[in-house]
């Protein structure tokens, strides 16, 4: 029993010793057991009471959850309720609301037909004027290109101006104060002549510088628009020396005569660009004028006409001044012997007013008199002084 069984460190361990420490070991070890098992069994209830405790916890916990459940699921009911009310309004809302935008699309929709539909009449309207203007615009075509062909020829260019000449002088003039190819005593038959107050007639002949004006208007070139400036300086001074010899006579005519040039633009581009040929024409005692020119010169030889008679008629316009003032003394006299006539009707009608006045006074004071009291002594009539008889005095004039 006391054999050593090992060394440990410099201490000699023997059989009893190592009974004796595994038993103290096993002694421990169940000590420890006991105390575990001991600490574990007051675990164990404090963790049962800890689960009994969190089970109330639970419990109560899921009463307050089902307790909200309920509360949830009135306020569930209650919002379904409220949403119910509120779908069914706003699906009125919506029904008005649609109704609402069916009338006014509708109404736009008839409103947009009414102007398409009135779009269109005017849109055809306008195709008819449209259509009505491209024929006159056909026929003024025509017209322009029978124009055009008129004026190619020199006899009709000529018939063309006199043509216009005829009607300013027939629209301004009265008959007998113009007569048209009038012949002079140099057997020359100007276009037209305008009798003036002297009974000379004042020449006019229509010239159409046609030719010479187009070549100057499709020159291109420098030498070209010289060309055609000569050819148009030749041909007017050529008219203006033909009129100058033909149509002024000494003694028979006026002293001037008139070329007319039955084109505004050709008597501009005349008058603009060839100033010596006008000054030429004036001192050759030969005026060129327009169609405008031409109706302001007819209306000046017009006045003059008026004013010769006017002139003429000085004395008979004078005897008839005369008779109108004498008319006038008789009217005024008449005028004031019906003014007397008038007064004297006045005054008679006052004085039948005062007469009305004064009977009506009259009878005034008899309604006021009272016949009912007997002694009452009765009124004789009254005699007037110096008459010697029983009437009352008669009324006169004015009382």
């Amino acid at each position: 029993m006391n054999e050593i069984i090992f060394m440990l460190a410099d201490w000699p361990v023997r059989t009893i010793d190592a009974l004796i420490g595994f038993g103290a070991l096993v002694l421990t070890l169940l000590v420890t057991i006991a105390v575990v098992i001991a600490r574990s069994g007051r675990r164990g209830a404090e963790l049962a009471m800890a689960h009994a405790i969190r089970a109330d916890e639970l419990e109560e916990r899921l009463s307050e959850v089902l307790r909200a459940q309920s509360e949830s699921s009135g306020r569930v009911d209650a919002m379904t309720q409220a949403l119910a009310g509120r779908q069914a309004e706003m699906a009125r809302g919506l029904n008005e609301r649609l109704d609402s935008v069916t009338h006014r699309v509708g109404q736009s929709m008839e409103h947009s037909t009414r102007n398409t539909m009135e779009s269109l009449r005017a849109l055809h309207e306008r195709l008819g004027i449209i259509d009505s203007a491209h024929k006159n615009l056909t026929d003024l075509t025509t017209q322009v290109t029978t124009l055009r062909d008129v004026l190619a020829n020199k006899q009709s260019r000529g018939a063309f101006g006199q043509a216009r000449m005829e009607a300013i002088v027939q629209d301004g003039l009265p008959k007998g104060a113009y007569e048209f190819q009038f012949t002079l005593s140099t057997g020359k038959r100007p276009d037209c002549v305008v009798f003036l107050p002297d009974q000379r007639p004042l020449c006019i002949d229509a010239k159409f510088p046609l030719e010479a004006m187009t070549a100057l208007h499709d020159a291109r070139t420098d030498e070209e628009k010289r060309v055609a400036t000569q050819r148009l300086r030749g041909d007017v001074m050529k008219h203006v020396s033909d009129i100058a010899e033909k149509y002024l006579v000494t003694g028979e005519t006026q002293e001037m005569a008139l070329m007319f040039v039955p084109s505004e633009s050709v008597y501009a581009e005349i008058h603009d660009g060839f100033d010596d040929v006008i000054q030429k024409a004036y001192r050759a005692r030969v005026v060129l004028v327009s169609p405008s020119l031409l109706m302001l010169a007819i209306q000046v030889m017009q006045q003059i006409m008026k004013d010769a008679r006017m002139r003429d008629a000085a004395d008979q316009i004078q005897t008839e001044v005369i008779k109108l003032g004498d008319d006038l003394g008789r009217l005024r006299d008449r005028v004031v012997k019906l003014q007397k006539h008038f007064s004297d009707a006045n005054e008679d009608v006052r004085q039948i007013l005062i007469s009305a006045d004064k009977i009506e006074k009259r009878a005034g004071r008899i309604e006021e008199l009272d016949f009912s009291k007997a002694d009452a002594p009765a009124e004789g009539p009254r005699l007037v002084a110096g008459a010697g008889e029983l009437f009352p005095r008669k009324l006169q004039a004015g009382e």
